[in-house]
């Protein structure tokens, strides 16, 4: 076990499975106590069998449900934004309804969670949010995604002036083995990597596990505040 957390308090808001689960579990081996956060308590609960990992409900969609949660876990070190809703789909499909969706969950929730967080962050604390390569790479049928990812991008940038000192800094996935491409089916999601793995720089398909090394660099840092750290093999040049 590490010590780069030793002793700090960090909060991550997802689900208990991908990126959220591979950051709970490096922040936890470097000694962190750590809070999961998400819509259903009992199964972020049962994802974990670790006295030193909390589970909390909120929902950040409700900014009642975001308050309340700061209220009961008090002053934290680290609040980590995992979040996600996705608008896919070329410009005739896309509904309001979805791209709503995709904004408040993952630009208005995370801005929310820094709103109500904020004043509790100890002395070189720090807020991650994530948003993906879409952002800067763009293609068709990613639309809803790009622009949702996009306004993170600046979300970030704006909110580590808002804030300073406290640091806000995001990272930003390429194609993560993560569960995040099991919708499609075995064959689809095989040559999707074969490919990727040929036109990125790292020849390879990125992990989990990946991410949450940057994420753990952007906690402890404190000297990096306003970035995106992108964690995508060198997707973003090719």
């Amino acid at each position: 076990m590490g010590e780069a957390l030793q002793g700090k308090t960090v909060v991550v808001v997802g689900q208990g499975n991908g990126i959220a689960r591979a950051v709970t579990i490096l922040a936890r081996s470097q000694g962190a106590r750590v809070v999961v956060a998400g819509r259903d308590k009992a199964r972020l609960a049962a994802a974990y069998h670790d006295t030193g990992i909390d589970a909390e409900v909120v929902d950040v969609t409700a900014d009642s449900s975001i308050a309340a949660l700061a209220q009961r876990l008090g002053p934290v070190d680290h609040v980590v934004s995992a979040v996600s809703a996705r608008a896919r789909g070329r410009l005739d499909e896309l509904e309001r309804a979805s791209l709503l969706k995709s904004f408040d969950t993952k630009v208005i929730g995370p801005l929310m969670l820094t709103k109500y967080f904020a004043a509790q962050i100890n002395r070189g604390g720090s807020f991650v949010l994530f948003w993906g390569f879409p952002a800067f790479k763009i293609n068709v049928g990613f639309l809803g995604v790009s622009i949702t990812d996009g306004a993170v991008d600046f979300l970030t940038r704006s909110l580590a002036v808002e804030v300073a000192p406290i640091r806000v800094n995001a990272i930003s996935p390429g194609v993560i083995d993560s569960g995040a491409w099991d919708s499609l089916d075995e064959q689809g999601k095989r040559d999707h990597f074969e490919n990727v793995s040929r036109t990125n720089l790292a020849h390879r398909i990125g992990t989990a596990e990946d991410v949450a090394d940057a994420a753990l660099f952007a906690m402890t840092n404190t000297f990096v505040t306003g970035v995106t750290l992108k964690v995508d093999g060198g997707q973003h040049l090719t």
